[in-house]
């Protein structure tokens, strides 16, 4: 399965969700909320950066980040309907490994 990362960060969640992910991951690791915010800010940060540099970044057993182009499109804008022009565009997809798919 492969899930952007505009996915993946409504699967991680609204502010409500981020504060329960720093706070389990806080008291899971045995540290701070604070540390943990830290913590999981500078692996966002490492993954966009990874991705941008190498264009993918594995992390063995639970997935994989990639770096993957979006073409120039036609769209609608679902408000009027009128057709408009949307950009090429760059985003990173997320697909599961092995162990992350077994654990669900």
């Amino acid at each position: 399965m492969v899930y952007s990362l505009s996915s993946i960060i409504y699967l991680i969640g609204e502010q409500h969700e981020q504060s329960r992910t720093r706070r389990e991951a806080s008291k899971d690791a045995g540290i701070t909320k604070a540390q943990a915010e830290a913590a999981l800010k500078s692996f966002s940060e490492a993954v966009a950066k990874t991705a941008k540099k190498d264009g993918k970044l594995t992390l063995v057993g639970f997935g994989t980040f990639s770096l993957a182009k979006r073409k120039a499109r036609k769209g609608r804008n679902p408000k009027t309907g009128e057709a408009i022009k949307i950009k090429a565009s760059k985003t990173v997809k997320f697909t599961a490994g092995k162990n992350l798919k077994a654990s669900l």
